[in-house]
């Protein structure tokens, strides 16, 4: 027999962490699932060093900061926090609670849904050259986690979107050489402001240019561009290579739940929900008129839905919690 949730978060991202603490709140029997091995969404993936200066009452943090004290305050009331499970599966049970399948068998039964997916899922566009993958993790990524990591390496980024500028001027601070590799003949998928930033910096900028091969044992030594207008090639000595060619994004099993869904977003009304009855979306993953894209936005939406959930589940309860200089388990803990 499964456990039965009040309220059965899917994405383990800022919205979704500051939602199972306001969840606890509102004294609601709480799950969080993460289709990743790891909690903090794309702010872990894309920009854990990265400083975040728009979250109110915090004037700068690092990525990875905040996703450790919002997975610390998640933790607060004691949810189940379930990693590493892709939900792909809906059923609506003869007596109205969710049952959702992830994609290796497991079940989880709960009475409400939000939806904290951000974008959905998503999987980097890795390189296709031969041979590519026996450098991955130890000379080639598709991330920039650890900036010190690349400390004193001659670097090669291919990319020119706003990731693969933005990591070359980081570390180009650090490192012996970085050199940009990019098959346009200028950076017209990157904000103005990451490139004239990437021309402060010294890095060397390889335009309508592409990588054609890798060199090296164990570890790559080299890598080869082709440049497209004349086909001349060029080897460049790299410690290091470092790969931004996009990303694939989707909801997966989600957007087969009769979800209205627009501008890539799970269509919500006030209260968040979606047009399935029981089903709230937050952040990035719901969409309505005048939306913000924000991490503090989505702090609120979370907190909106769970409103609403309680109000479901309890229609005689506080229309909100208490706010938590009052809230009994602070209070006792002070």
């Amino acid at each position: 027999m499964n456990d039965l949730y009040d309220v059965t978060i899917i994405g383990g991202g800022p919205a979704g962490l500051y939602t199972a603490f306001y969840s606890g709140m509102r004294s609601l029997k709480t799950k969080l699932i993460e289709a990743k091995p790891d909690l903090g969404g794309v702010v872990t993936h894309f920009y854990p060093e990265k400083c975040i200066y728009d979250v109110g009452g915090i004037v700068k943090i690092r990525g990875e900061e905040l996703i450790e004290q919002l997975t610390q305050q998640a933790k607060t009331f004691q949810p189940k926090i379930v990693k590493n499970q892709v939900i792909d599966r809906l059923k609506v049970q003869e007596d109205g609670l969710f049952q959702l399948t992830s994609t290796n068998g497991d079940v989880h039964v709960t009475r409400k849904i939000i939806l904290a997916v951000g974008c959905g899922t998503f999987e980097v566009n890795k390189l296709q050259l031969d041979g590519a993958e026996r450098f991955e993790n130890t000379s080639l990524f598709y991330a920039v986690h650890q900036i010190r990591q690349f400390s004193g390496k001659r670097v090669v980024i291919s990319g020119g979107g706003d990731a693969a500028l933005d990591w070359a001027a980081e570390l180009s601070q650090v490192c012996r050489q970085v050199t940009v590799v990019y098959r346009g003949d200028s950076f017209t998928h990157a904000l103005e402001h990451q490139v004239r930033r990437l021309r402060k910096h010294s890095v060397n900028v390889k335009l309508n240019s592409e990588l054609i091969d890798l060199s090296g044992s164990d570890k790559l030594q080299s890598v080869t561009i082709r440049e497209t207008k004349t086909s001349q090639t060029k080897v460049i000595p790299a410690d290091a290579l470092i790969v931004n060619h996009g990303f694939r994004f989707g909801l997966g099993g989600i957007e087969n739940w009769g979800l209205s869904i627009e501008n890539n977003g799970i269509v919500v009304d006030q209260r968040m929900e979606s047009s399935v009855k029981g089903i709230f979306a937050i952040g990035n993953a719901a969409s309505y008129p005048n939306k913000f894209y924000l991490i503090a936005v989505g702090f609120v939406e979370g907190a909106a839905a769970v409103n609403a959930i309680k109000h479901d589940l309890d229609p005689e309860a506080p229309s909100q919690a208490t706010v938590s200089t009052h809230h009994e388990k602070f209070v006792q803990k002070d």
